[in-house]
């Protein structure tokens, strides 16, 4: 019964050495040195911001893609111990001693090591040959933007690893199909897909393109799959299902569960959260939690409320009155109404509030039991400060002629009568009796005499407005839009009638017993409004710096509790990427393809050692150069087969045709977009891309050998000149490569001769 413990247990794998090897390599090359330099280089400055946020559960607003790549980044930093304290001001700052370096940037290391290998097995699932395989490989262990890139606590290295991991896994995947469908390893390498796919994508949005080459590529096999006769209809519907479960439904999930994570972790009330919405403000803890907690639910007559505006651009802002009126005279030679002003503004204050009146009844208390105001129901609003009524006529508005001035009216007994009766429109309602909640609902106010909506124009007033933002009033007939949504954030029962108190009473806070919390699907949809696929920050931030308070008075946080205070670093923060100046480093797509940017990353304080990202120069014109000439070929080859002359077997001609589709498609589809993008570029935006030439060039050579040279003397010749051609590429990597890892001083002259534009200048002086 116990025989077999008699014999040894043996167990046989066949084990690729070369894959060994490259591994090695690729580990040696990305790893060596890790932790020079011991300082914030390029983008750490960013993406550092952002992993302190994460160890302090801070919560946080980027534009840049999704919150996977920042979590692995994170987690990198919490191996290694990190509190999160330390000051990302600048780049070139020396990591104090805290910053476990080597762990932060391990895991971008390990993905550009482990692409080595990975371009091998790809090109060799596309059945190409051992030695084309390998020169992939070989191309992506020696090209030095690579390199660079992925030794830094950067994104790109990540992204490119997930993108090949994709390709790869659907290569597998398409390869047992043909033998083994349904098997373990079958349903193993499509699952891998559809996971690759939405670790791409939420590593940076940019990876939808991959995700979108490996969709198309999916559906045009199903297709073939579909008009298989020798498949039963039962089959082929378990094929469609499998493939839209794995490569549709898996990354929807796990894309929301990014976000989920992320909202998890990022429980605590940060320097962003002004950008959102009440309700996600109030789910944070601290900050506007502390505030809105506890509120009263139901807004009522009486009720002292602040009305905060639902668009959120150009700033969030509240609507805010004040003593000052409009001037008599614009700087047009336009009238107004010389009424007190009404505008929206981006600080918390005491101006903001405002009390909800009962036109039938003079009183500006709650009753007992309090009276709830309903959709529909006609109410006042008096401004808690000045006690003036918000008014609006037909009076042209300011900086927006075609609406209505709003006003807080002052009576001049001039025959212009108050207008100050609005209808309240619930716009998210469940019932036509639904009753005005704190922060969940959300509203119109339609003034009754002339059908105007409330509405922020977004415009800046002059300095008689304080560059306050203008609200007017604008015509229903013009339809719907955010900025004419308004939401209750702050909201307390008012219980005094006399001025005084009542002023007393708005100065101080509100009282807190309860929590209300949004829903993940509600805050996640919040988020996609505001995360953008061009990586575009959160707009217009920068312009809260210019808004002033009336007589220079500055906003008054200390009566009315900031959600966060900002100071100078994190408004730095919030308008960092919000600069519509160019940047120093930018660059067009067109100078990625001619080679003619570079950035430099980092500079050594007390020498003349110096980090750039560069590209091998011999590597990116020869792969362009193949990408050109697969091109010319594929449509040679597409001509002759229309005229019933195939120059290749059907075998080679569709393993010629996928490698097309996935290594051009590949580069297009993380190319071209990028001409269509209103946002500032930098050269490592174009190295997914690039990867995509890479796996290509070696498949191109390998063609070239085998199909266009007849005889064995030009094969000879032709090795020859690919030997040569790697050699060359080796020899700019090794010029290249104090640039690449920063670790030696290099004198003026031998700077000058590592320029772009001198770069040809080494070949010709070594061949």
């Amino acid at each position: 019964m116990l025989g077999f413990l008699q014999r040894p247990v043996v167990v046989t794998a066949d084990v690729n050495l070369n894959i060994v090897v490259l591994t090695l390599m690729g580990l040696l090359s990305r790893l060596w040195q890790l932790t020079y330099p011991r300082a914030v280089v390029f983008d750490e400055v960013y993406y550092g911001q952002y992993i302190s946020f994460y160890m302090k559960r801070v919560f946080f607003l980027d534009g840049s893609g999704p919150p996977f790549g920042h979590m692995l980044l994170a987690l990198g930093g919490y191996l290694g111990g990190f509190d999160g304290n330390f000051l990302w001001n600048r780049i070139g700052a020396e990591y104090s001693s805290n910053v476990p370096v080597w762990s932060l940037r391990l895991l971008p290391a390990l993905a550009g090591a482990l692409s080595v290998p990975m371009a091998y097995q790809i090109v060799w699932e596309l059945r190409f040959s051992h030695c084309a395989a390998m020169g992939a490989a070989l191309l992506m262990l020696i090209e030095n933007a690579l390199i660079t890139q992925s030794r830094l606590m950067l994104l790109e290295s990540v992204l490119i690893f997930f993108n090949l991991l994709a390709v790869l896994s659907y290569l597998k995947f398409s390869n047992s199909q043909k033998h083994r469908p349904f098997s373990l390893s079958w349903w193993l390498w499509l699952m891998l897909t559809g996971v690759a796919c939405a670790c791409a994508v939420g590593i940076k949005y940019m990876g939808a393109f991959t995700y979108l080459l490996v969709l198309g590529v999916a559906a045009v096999h199903t297709w073939h799959l579909i008009g298989d006769r020798t498949l039963s209809n039962v089959s082929v519907l378990c094929h469609m299902l499998s493939r839209t479960v794995a490569l549709v439904v898996v990354p929807v999930v796990m894309y929301l569960l990014f976000f989920y994570v992320h909202l998890i972790l990022l429980y605590r009330s940060g320097p962003h959260d002004q950008i959102m919405s009440s309700a996600f403000q109030a789910s944070l803890e601290g900050g506007l939690a502390r505030i809105t907690q506890g509120q009263p639910l139901e807004v009522a007559y009486g009720s002292q409320v602040t009305l905060k505006n639902a668009f959120g651009k150009p700033v969030p802002c509240w609507l805010h009155s004040h003593q000052h009126t409009y001037p008599m005279i614009y700087e047009n030679g336009r009238g107004s109404s010389h009424q007190q002003q009404v505008t929206c503004y981006p600080f918390k204050d005491v101006n903001n509030w405002w009390i909800v009146k009962d036109p039938g009844r003079h009183q500006l208390e709650v009753s007992n039991p309090p009276r709830p105001v309903r959709h529909g129901d006609v109410v006042q609003l008096v401004h808690g400060m000045t006690t003036r009524l918000l008014n609006t006529h037909d009076v042209a508005a300011p900086l927006s002629p075609h609406s209505q001035e709003v006003s807080c009216y002052v009576d001049y007994n001039i025959s212009m009568p108050a207008q100050n009766l609005w209808r309240l429109d619930i716009v998210n309602r469940e019932s036509p009796a639904d009753t005005w909640k704190t922060i969940l609902s959300e509203v119109r106010l339609v003034h009754v005499n002339t059908s105007a909506i409330l509405k922020l124009s977004g415009a800046h007033l002059p300095d008689w407005g304080f560059r306050q933002l203008e609200v007017v009033g604008e015509k229903l007939s013009r339809g719907y839009h955010e900025s004419a949504v308004w939401n209750v954030e702050e909201h307390r029962y008012g219980t005094s009638q006399e001025q005084k108190e009542r002023e007393l009473e708005l100065h101080s806070p509100t009282q807190v017993d309860i929590s209300r919390n949004l829903s993940f699907m509600a805050r996640f949809s919040e988020l996609q409004t505001d995360w953008s696929p061009w990586g575009r920050p959160p707009p217009g931030i920068r312009a809260c710096l210019e808004l002033r308070c009336p007589e220079g008075r500055a906003p008054q946080p200390g009566t009315l509790p900031l959600p966060h205070e900002p100071n100078e670093l994190e408004w730095r923060m919030l308008t960092v990427r919000s600069d519509d100046t160019e940047h120093k480093y930018s660059s067009t797509p067109l100078d990625w393809v001619t080679l003619d940017t570079n950035i430099a990353y980092w500079l050594h304080p007390r020498t003349s050692a110096q980090i750039h990202l560069l590209g091998n120069v011999v590597i990116w014109a020869s792969a362009g150069l193949a990408t050109v000439l697969y091109a010319m070929l594929f449509l040679w080859y597409l001509l002759r087969r229309r005229r019933k002359i195939c120059d290749l077997p059907e075998d080679s001609w569709r393993r010629w045709v996928l490698a097309g589709v996935l290594c051009v498609g590949g580069w297009a589809m993380n190319y071209l977009p990028f001409f269509l993008m209103d946002k500032t570029l930098f050269l490592y935006h174009y190295l997914p891309a690039l990867t995509f030439q890479i796996l290509l060039l070696p498949m191109v050579l390998q063609h070239l050998s085998d199909h266009l040279c007849r005889s064995q003397l030009q094969r000879s010749l032709f090795s020859a000149l690919v030997v040569a051609w790697y050699s060359s590429a080796c020899h700019v990597f090794n010029t290249l490569r104090p640039l690449t890892y920063g670790d030696k001083s290099l004198s003026p002259s031998e700077l000058k001769a590592l320029r772009w534009k001198d770069s040809w200048d080494i070949l010709i002086r070594k061949y």
